[in-house]
């Protein structure tokens, strides 16, 4: 897997100050993204030891947020595999902070266990290690700079691990009520 940027101390893409990681390659094609230059899964560097434990040690001062990763696409499936490890390296060796990631695909498509396009056996276990999930894809007639940390109405921030335990969807509750400008 390659990488486009890495920002640190960012407090654009999750609440608090947090470390983000734009993973490379994505097959949406969202009209008007934001990012278009993630499309291309050789964009960028690769994703190494080395950059893992840069964002690693990153994410390791009390005043982190936590870390956020998006794209380009996380949950496409090449992606996958290097995403769970590097997740599940994350909960082993950060104590606080919470892990947020965004995908273009909806909980209802990575959910799916018949979904070729999004589903792996890499799928479950990333869900399961991470906290805040932003979906859907950017919808350009549905673009609303309003809303925090989305793009377009439809995209939901969705508490993770109350959605897995109550078995429905259960929306993120934001604590940083700042406006966007």
């Amino acid at each position: 897997m390659n990488y486009g940027k890495i920002y640190y101390c960012d407090v654009a893409n999750g609440e608090g100050c947090r470390t983000s990681l734009f993973v490379s390659g994505c097959t949406h094609h969202c009209v008007e993204c934001f990012n278009p230059q993630t499309w291309d899964f050789a964009y960028g560097e690769p994703f190494t030891t080395e950059i893992e434990n840069k964002i690693i040690e990153s994410l390791k001062p009390e005043y982190i947020s936590g870390l956020t990763v998006l794209g380009g696409e996380p949950m496409e499936i090449r992606n996958q595999a290097v995403i769970r490890p590097f997740l599940q390296r994350v909960r082993k060796e950060v104590d606080h902070g919470n892990i947020w990631l965004y995908s273009g695909y909806t909980w209802e498509e990575l959910t799916d266990r018949e979904n070729e396009r999004c589903y792996c056996p890499d799928t479950e276990d990333i869900l399961n290690n991470i906290d805040v999930l932003v979906d859907g894809r950017f919808i350009i007639e549905k673009k609303d700079l309003t809303l925090p940390f989305r793009g377009s109405s439809n995209q939901r921030i969705i508490d993770v691990g109350k959605t897995l335990k109550e078995n429905r969807i259960v929306l993120y509750e934001v604590q940083d009520n700042r406006s966007v400008f």
